[in-house]
């Protein structure tokens, strides 16, 4: 569930975040083939296996990344779990092109209603009009699985979790 990160954390993502963006710009014609391409396939897999390996690594909470984009769903975990939270944008997973096609001025249509969400959080060396932070709020469909699991597991976590077909796992904050 939701509920159960503890201070201490790792938070891992399973997959890249920047769908919303890249089908708006298929929309409009703007995306390169190879993109939407490597996002279908991406978007096709189960996150079942990957499931399976957070809890093997002691997840303590976890949710789907969908239609209110990374920082939305992590901030009902942070208040379900009355937690805090350090992201580090750098360590974020995006797909190729979302970020070029934030900065072409293309986003989805749900994009202003997330960005509200940016407003539950300090943003520290980091412009509030980033593409990349644009991109934490971006909504996503068949996105990945953010978790908690035990700072001294993580690293094992996000191993296993590439070597089982998540190449984008990654440690994304704390």
């Amino acid at each position: 569930g939701k509920q159960g990160l503890q201070a201490g954390d790792a938070l891992i993502l399973t997959r890249p975040v920047g769908a919303g963006v890249l089908f708006a710009a298929r929309a409009r014609g703007m995306a390169r083939t190879r993109w939407i391409r490597r996002a279908i396939a991406v978007m096709d897999a189960s996150n079942a296996a990957a499931a399976t390996v957070l809890r093997e690594y002691g997840a303590r909470a976890c949710t789907d990344v969908t239609g209110f984009g990374l920082l939305g769903h992590l901030g009902e975990m942070l208040r379900a779990s009355d937690v805090s939270a350090e992201v580090s944008i750098a360590s974020v997973p995006f797909y190729e092109g979302a970020i070029d096609m934030l900065q072409a001025g293309v986003a989805s249509s749900l994009q202003s209603n997330n960005e509200q969400t940016l407003q539950d959080f300090a943003l520290d060396g980091v412009a509030a009009d980033a593409p990349a932070l644009r991109l934490l709020v971006d909504p996503q469909t068949a996105g990945g699985l953010l978790a908690g699991v035990p700072a001294s597991r993580a690293h094992a976590c996000v191993a296993a979790l590439r070597g089982g077909g998540y190449p984008d796992a990654a440690i994304i904050g704390r």
